[in-house]
């Protein structure tokens, strides 16, 4: 009998590519996605279309806070919890509601429905925004964590809800910290996709700050294995960084991108923001030694992949 797994996110960039990969490989899914619109919905529809061909998949179009979590948990062997309120800028202000709501009381009404099933291993999607703007580079899991942002903030108290529940109820949790996820289905607020965007279809790109300051890119992919890896370890540490290997600065990949779109695209520059950091660059001796993880995707490969999805869904009717 093919063991399930629960993906909370189920229709977002990370936890489709996810959910995907564990029914390729034999399990059952039940996804968990609010579909909310913080941006276009049908790309996240479009993200349900490679899960739902598969038999073994289930979709629970409902918020982790109004869902029916004892029926979604039935026979589960496995927690990912991918499912977050995102974006760094939008997270100050009148919106931070949606932030406790979607990453923190989300994160403990699910770990309160998990800790007493038999799951085996509770998988988190944390952040590198945890450790805000430092100079200690490359970031340590064991080093300061002082959040910049709003968003940051929320992460790390929902990272520290599952460490919470390990402690006193014995949930079987891991934190992985990603480090600038891209890649096919990327969300249109990021980076990447921005750039992509911009240089394809000859429209203004806009660069918050010089473009120098520098982030450890980490495609999809190898986040996925990440979250397998971590599925199978059976050791004693909680917290990892999962990074690419790819630090390299903004300007680079601006350079980069014009080699498969257009290599004189507009790009313009622009003060910085509340939350921005400096650099990004992800120490991941823990998860070689411990999960046996290594990035195997280039940097100059996972914009080409990105590059032609781009060229896909561009052809289709999005909104702005």
């Amino acid at each position: 009998m093919a063991e399930k797994a629960l993906v909370t996110g189920a229709a977002g960039f990370i936890g489709s590519h996810l959910a995907e990969e564990l029914l390729k490989t034999g399990f059952e899914v039940v996804g968990i996605d609010s579909l909310t619109d913080y941006y276009d919905v049908r790309l996240k529809q479009r993200n349900l279309d490679f899960l739902t061909p598969h038999d073994g998949f289930q979709f629970i179009a409902q918020s982790i806070n109004d869902a029916n979590l004892e029926a979604a948990l039935e026979g589960v062997s496995y927690v990912f919890h991918q499912a977050a309120q995102a974006g760094v800028r939008a997270s100050w202000g009148s919106r931070f509601e949606d932030y406790i709501d979607c990453n923190i009381r989300a994160t403990q009404k699910l770990c309160e429905a998990v800790k007493n099933k038999p799951v085996k291993k509770f998988v988190y999607a944390s952040s590198s925004s945890v450790y805000g703007d430092t100079d200690r580079l490359p970031m340590s899991e064991d080093g300061l964590v002082r959040p910049v942002s709003p968003y940051g903030v929320t992460k790390l108290d929902a990272e520290n809800m599952c460490l919470l529940y390990r402690k006193s109820d014995g949930l079987p949790a891991v934190c992985l910290r990603y480090f600038t996820v891209y890649g096919p289905r990327q969300r249109p607020d990021m980076a990447i996709h921005r750039f992509l965007r911009g240089a394809l279809l000859g429209s203004a790109v806009e660069v918050y700050g010089n473009g120098e300051q520098t982030r450890d890119f980490t495609y999809v992919s190898d986040i996925v294995a990440a979250n397998i890896l971590a599925m199978k370890y059976e050791g004693g540490e909680t917290v990892f960084n999962i990074g690419g290997g790819s630090r390299v600065s903004v300007n680079y990949v601006l350079d980069l991108i014009g080699r498969y779109a257009k290599p004189d695209f507009d790009v313009r520059y622009k003060a910085g923001e509340k939350g921005d950091v400096r650099h990004t660059y992800a120490d991941t001796t823990r998860a070689r030694d411990e999960l046996s993880f290594e990035p195997k995707m280039t940097l100059e490969n996972g914009i080409e992949l990105q590059a032609e999805w781009m060229k896909e869904i561009l052809q289709l009717p999005l909104a702005d």
